[in-house]
């Protein structure tokens, strides 16, 4: 049984966007402590795949080491797709074993759970990273029999620089890079500063918009078994969304 105020730790790649973190706690009612792991913020497939590194993980697990927790999250997208399906579940199994067996996820794998709790099949990609970087991501959900309509890079190269976009600009990658076919768009980095504009996102399409940083958050609370009405974080966190689906 959850405490009144769960925990869910949130392993966070270098500084961009973590105080997106608070004010989601606070929103929420909920304890969402941040340990930073570090190493490049390039967006570039080596990097990341040092950055999701078995080491690079267990020393943000090693971080909560005397905080008792409810669930824990890898909160960084192209570093836990950028191994791939099989590489990511793997990952988040080890990341849970690192802090001692707690439900673990990672925010590819929040990406597909979010999708399925809202029955979104067909999606518009809205990412800040590079092509290539960007196409993995697609290659991610495929396996996970979500059809990408539309993919749009902004071919950001670094976190930091994602983390400096205004929401004006956020708003408006998002409003362009929409397609009438899909059901809900995706924006796929926890770099980008999005949880304080959700109702703007979703005002701007006509339809759910995920952020990396708002399914990170919300599938580490179903993880804990704890769910809230909280409309201002979008789709996910509305009444009628069916959490029980994973």
């Amino acid at each position: 049984m959850h405490r009144d105020r769960p925990t869910i730790g949130i392993v966070y790649p270098d500084h961009a966007a973590e105080d997106d973190y608070p004010f989601a706690a606070e929103l929420l009612g909920v304890n969402l402590p941040v340990a930073h792991i570090y190493g490049t913020d390039l967006h570039a497939v080596p990097e990341l795949l040092d950055l999701g590194s078995p080491a690079k993980l267990a020393g943000g697990a090693a971080q909560f080491a005397d905080e008792p927790l409810d669930a824990l999250v890898w909160a960084c997208t192209s570093g836990s797709f950028v191994y791939g399906p099989e590489g990511a579940r793997t990952q988040v199994e080890q990341l849970s074993r690192d802090a001692g067996g707690v439900p673990t996820t990672s925010t590819s794998i929040a990406f597909v759970a979010a999708l399925r709790a809202l029955g979104v099949g067909r999606v518009a990609v809205s990412a800040s990273y590079p092509r290539d970087v960007a196409e993995l991501f697609v290659a991610f959900l495929a396996d996970a029999d979500v059809e990408v309509v539309s993919l749009a890079d902004a071919g950001i190269d670094t976190a930091a620089e994602v983390g400096t976009l205004t929401d004006e600009a956020v708003l408006e990658f998002v409003r362009t890079n929409d397609h009438p076919d899909a059901q809900a768009v995706l924006v796929p980095d926890t770099a980008m500063h999005t949880l304080r504009i959700m109702r703007e996102l979703g005002k701007e399409t006509g339809k759910p918009v995920l952020t990396a940083n708002q399914v990170t958050v919300w599938h580490g609370l179903e993880l804990a078994g704890y769910t809230v009405e909280c409309p201002e974080l979008g789709s996910l966190f509305e009444e009628d969304t069916d959490h029980g689906a994973r």
